[in-house]
């Protein structure tokens, strides 16, 4: 039931990001298929090509997705162009072996005799192989169009949009209704693309043959008109679905920009609340590309002018992007990443808002009470003991574990890698002991965890700071401004409260900050 009235309140949401998701992957598959056809042919004709045509597109094939989709954003940005392009390089292998195959596996005594009948080359290609070898063909283009459809939600992970935002918000704030809301249109896409392209392989097979009422065989009716039929829609569907693709890369209209955010729910909320600041006490309009990954993900972005503006935080920009040893100064912290960041790569970090999000270890009660754990010292006397569920990012950051346990001098019994809220529920199921958590967490609360005493105050301090290009301040100076009114508002207290409201009260990040700007007169 709770599922059902979760689709009843989020239909419109859910049907608008199918139709994203549907365009997107036919786009992809269609554009695939123009390339990996092509290209089957020509490695048919010209054998040496071959090595190296489908030795490229097996490389391509074994790159891990989320990989692919990161080469892309310093070459194409963010959004759907960098999702399609890698789509289409994932789908071209498929297409490309079968139509190889297919013409390879034709006899050669058929081909013989379409030479002494005197056809061309080219009409042997059309008229003989490429009829013969179609079945061959559509079962790569089945495999390459349903694979389509998994990879697309990938998108999501560049701000390309499609169902793979509802996916990764439900694993971000633990909803299981919006995962399966997400996940269920996909599955059924993949099917209902697959029967499609069933229909597609019958209607422009080769004409078969049948015996008519006297017993003879006889060619049956051609499927001509329908083959002509298909082609149009095909370009109704290119024409169709690419304007609104192209729609969403053209250059920023006047007296617009862009702003970026991380895909986890205080960095979501956070990036509304400038969105709307700005929105609200300017004529500056605001694009949102939200939840794009981590840090160096939305830094590409940044950097690739993709977008313009996000919402970062002092100890993350001092040792992840800056790659200084931590340091507890807020000060020299904050004094650092504004000096460095404008020399380094020219944007410009505005003032940190009034609130420190810095790192913590948590546990659960039974943990805390089992071990009697208070700080962090207490925690490295049985770390050995003690299985570390974490982010990637703590786990591999000098700033993080790294640093941590050489502060600390403790190793912990084993150390895994989880993704965002997944560390919350492998906690609460006892799956891992300890978990690393930021001090604002909302899921904190949700879950009822104990946090540690840095009590050596290794962690940094992580005062949330907009980040801003050089050119776009310039152009707006009153963007500065309008970030200092709204950063006093924003206390560890508010920034814990909206960040439980939309993980454990299940209201969106837009509605919360929206509400937070409105109660405090701020728009």
């Amino acid at each position: 039931m709770g599922f059902i009235n979760y689709i009843q309140a989020n239909g419109a949401e859910i049907f608008s990001l199918t139709l994203e998701h549907i365009r997107l992957t036919t786009i992809a598959v269609l554009i695939a298929i123009a390339i990996g056809v092509p290209l089957g042919i020509m490695i048919h004709y010209f054998k040496k090509a071959g090595k190296p045509v489908l030795g490229t597109a097996n490389i391509v094939q074994a790159i891990p997705s989320i990989a692919l989709l990161g080469f892309m954003i310093p070459l194409f940005g963010i959004g759907t162009i960098p999702a399609v392009i890698a789509v289409i390089l994932y789908s071209l292998l498929p297409i490309i072996k079968n139509t190889y195959t297919g013409l390879e596996n034709i006899n050669p005594e058929t081909l013989e005799a379409a030479k002494g009948i005197g056809l061309t080359r080219s009409q042997i290609l059309f008229k003989v192989q490429v009829p013969m070898a179609l079945p061959v063909i559509m079962a790569g283009v089945r495999i390459s169009s349903v694979t389509a459809v998994g990879l697309m939600t990938m998108g999501a992970f560049i701000g390309a949009g499609g169902l793979g935002t509802l996916v990764f918000s439900g694993i971000r704030t633990v909803n299981n209704y919006q995962i399966l809301s997400g996940a269920i249109p996909a599955c059924i896409l993949a099917l209902g693309i697959d029967y499609v392209m069933n229909l597609v392989e019958h209607l422009v097979g080769p004409t078969p043959m049948r015996r008519n009422k006297k017993g003879k065989l006889v060619q049956a009716e051609s499927n001509l008109p329908k083959k002509m039929l298909l082609v149009v829609a095909a370009l109704l569907v290119v024409f169709s679905f690419v304007e609104p693709l192209m729609g969403q890369q053209i250059a920023k209209s006047d007296k617009t920009i862009a702003i970026g955010g991380k895909d986890h729910t205080e960095a979501g909320v956070l990036a509304n609340l400038a969105a709307d600041m700005i929105e609200g006490n300017s004529d500056i309009q605001v694009e949102r590309k939200f939840d794009l990954g981590g840090t160096q993900v939305v830094l590409g972005a940044l950097e690739s002018d993709a977008v313009d503006m996000y919402i970062d935080y002092t100890g993350t920009v001092y040792c992840d992007i800056l790659k200084h040893e931590p340091e507890s100064d807020m000060d020299e912290v904050y004094d650092t990443c504004k000096a460095e960041m404008k020399d380094q790569y020219d944007l410009d970090v505005l003032s940190q808002f009034g609130f420190n999000n810095t790192y913590i270890m948590a546990v659960s009660q039974e943990t805390a009470e089992k071990y009697n754990l208070k700080t962090d010292s207490d925690l490295a006397e049985v770390a050995d003991q003690l299985k570390l569920g974490c982010t990637l990012e703590f786990l591999n950051r000098d700033d993080g574990l790294l640093g941590l346990q050489e502060t600390y001098g403790f190793e912990f019994a084993d150390a895994i890698g989880l993704d965002g809220a997944t560390r919350y529920v492998a906690l609460n199921s006892g799956e891992v002991d300890v978990c690393d958590a930021f001090s604002t967490d909302g899921l904190l609360k949700k879950f009822d965890l104990v946090t540690l005493e840095d009590d050596q105050n290794f962690f940094p301090p992580y005062y949330a700071v907009p980040v801003i290009r050089n050119d776009t301040l310039e152009e707006y100076p009153e963007i500065e401004a309008i970030m200092d009114e709204l950063g006093p508002y924003l206390t560890e207290e508010t920034m814990a409260e909206m960040n439980y409201e939309v993980d454990e009260l299940g209201m969106t990040q837009a509605e919360v900050a929206h509400n937070f700007l409105e109660e405090n007169g701020l728009i």
